[in-house]
């Protein structure tokens, strides 16, 4: 059965973009089918896939809008080993137009992955950096989300908003979404900061805090302007080898 995961944080600069494109080809090259959504308008899931944003023959957002369907648009990535639904700016006009659509604007992806059903072990969802339509879109299709996080002050409050917008989703229109877990990002242990973070979220969250962290890594930021993820582009660095740890994580308690 195919596990929907929405990785959101309305905070920018959380490494939420590289941990769905790194994450998504740790899965692939663990033997899971995988796809990645990028709902972000600045596409850059699309562009760290290997896909031109700027060259696409359809995105994501011609399938929310219900004008093709996801398989006339689903790019195959084989460097990077998994399926990509690209998207670009074009998505802001979805946006528009989902604050005008009235009734059901929530469940537009909901209906467009539902013709996808069984094709996939796990579908990726890269959400905006925003609390939007978009992003209700995502976490009203999604099982659950992964939340992306730098260990820092500000983070912890930005969290909190994020969490009550989740419970809202849940009391609404999606009653099956959980908190799969939350991963720190740019980790160094090194900095009082972040340990005194990573305790704080260890005494509130318990079990929801992933065990794995995602280090800063130079050849993390690299990969991105090759069109690869970390794991192809330096498969032996640090950050790649984070990325594996994570998805090995996932699917212990996902039972991906």
């Amino acid at each position: 059965m195919t596990k929907i995961i929405a990785l959101t944080n309305q905070k920018g600069g959380v490494g939420k973009t590289t941990t769905a494109v790194n994450l998504a080809a740790s899965l692939a090259a663990l033997d899971r089918r995988v796809l990645l959504v990028d709902l972000d308008p600045q596409g850059h899931a699309t562009m760290g896939s290997g896909a031109d944003k700027h060259d696409l023959d359809g995105s994501v957002l011609d399938v929310v809008l219900g004008d093709k369907k996801p398989t006339e648009v689903i790019l195959d990535c084989p460097q990077a080993g998994y399926a990509l639904l690209p998207g670009n700016g074009d998505l802001t006009a979805a946006e528009v137009e989902l604050l005008g659509g009235g009734d059901g604007r929530e469940r537009k992806l909901v209906t467009a992955l539902a013709e996808l059903a069984g094709e996939y072990d796990v579908v990726l969802i890269d959400c905006p950096p925003s609390l939007n339509m978009l992003t209700v879109n995502a976490l009203t299709a999604a099982d659950g989300v992964l939340i992306p996080l730098q260990c820092e002050f500000y983070a912890l409050e930005g969290l909190s908003a994020l969490l009550d917008t989740v419970e809202q989703i849940k009391d609404s229109v999606n009653p099956q979404i959980e908190i799969f877990g939350i991963l720190r990002t740019m980790f160094d242990a090194r900095n009082s900061l972040t340990r005194d973070v990573s305790k704080q979220l260890r005494d509130y969250f318990g079990d929801a805090l992933l065990k794995t962290t995602i280090p800063r890594n130079i050849r993390v930021a690299e990969a991105p302007s090759h069109g690869l993820p970390v794991t192809k582009y330096a498969r032996f660095s640090r950050g790649s080898q984070a990325h594996r740890v994570l998805a090995k994580e996932l699917i212990r308690r996902l039972s991906l």
